[in-house]
């Protein structure tokens, strides 16, 4: 693994698109080595004991090694396959454990269109750590970003923004996913997403439904809006 980083001139074409890039690399931090490297702009570097505040998004996403997370929201344990989450005006420090170092890859980015993706409730400062796993299409799309970083050819900011929506995206369904993989709300939820499209034309006594499936209604409602993104429509 290459360690890389990139910062970026905005151009106004960039900004009016409503999502832009900062900053993109990549670092192999080895264990018992110092943190972050000196070599960043000063408004990106910090101290641990001070902390920083930066103006943008980001999020850094660990493939190797652990370390730990501080915000005014408490401390977070960052293991293997976890996605650090960075908010403008977040105070926060972060590093890896001497004893494991870690593997980063990050992305700056902010944008009109930004604060419009972070209004999902899973993108808050209060859990500013999500455990993703090894991912291999996110990091694929984390590559893609780099190669079109390093080689800045038109429009590559446009471009490198809908490789960006697409983690984010998968960021989120992966999440969502993992709160039911496995479990047989999951299973009773599709049941029933398959018997609704099966009776589309019918009226469906909602509570009657979720009785059949042994759940109570405010239950089945609450599972299914958190899985589907809507509620189940109450036709009595």
């Amino acid at each position: 693994m290459k360690n890389f980083f990139k910062y970026m001139n905005i151009a106004d074409e960039d900004r009016n698109w409503g999502l832009y890039l900062t900053v993109a690399g990549s670092s192999l931090v080895p264990p018992y080595s110092s943190y972050p490297l000196t070599n960043h702009p000063g408004s990106y570097y910090f101290k641990w004991d001070e902390g920083r505040i930066l103006k943008e998004y980001q999020i850094n996403y660990i493939t190797e090694g652990e370390g730990i997370m501080e915000t005014k929201h408490g401390n977070f344990k960052v293991a293997k396959g976890s996605v650090i989450l960075l908010f403008p005006g977040m105070w926060h420090r972060y590093r890896p454990n001497n004893n494991s170092g870690w593997s980063e890859h990050y992305i700056g980015f902010n944008g009109a269109f930004t604060e419009q993706i972070y209004r999902n409730e899973l993108l808050t400062e209060k859990t500013p750590v999500l455990k993703l796993g090894f991912q291999e299409s996110v990091l694929k799309e984390f590559d893609d970003i780099f190669n079109l970083v390093q080689q800045e050819k038109a429009g590559f900011q446009l471009e490198c923004s809908g490789k960006l929506i697409y983690i984010l995206g998968r960021i989120i369904s992966i999440i969502k996913n993992s709160e039911f993989a496995g479990k047989e709300i999951e299973r009773k939820i599709r049941q029933s997403c398959l018997f609704f499209r099966d009776n589309i034309d019918k009226k469906i006594n909602m509570e009657q439904h979720a009785m059949e499936l042994h759940l109570s209604y405010s239950y089945f409602r609450r599972m299914f809006k958190k899985y589907t993104g809507f509620p189940p429509t109450n036709t009595t």
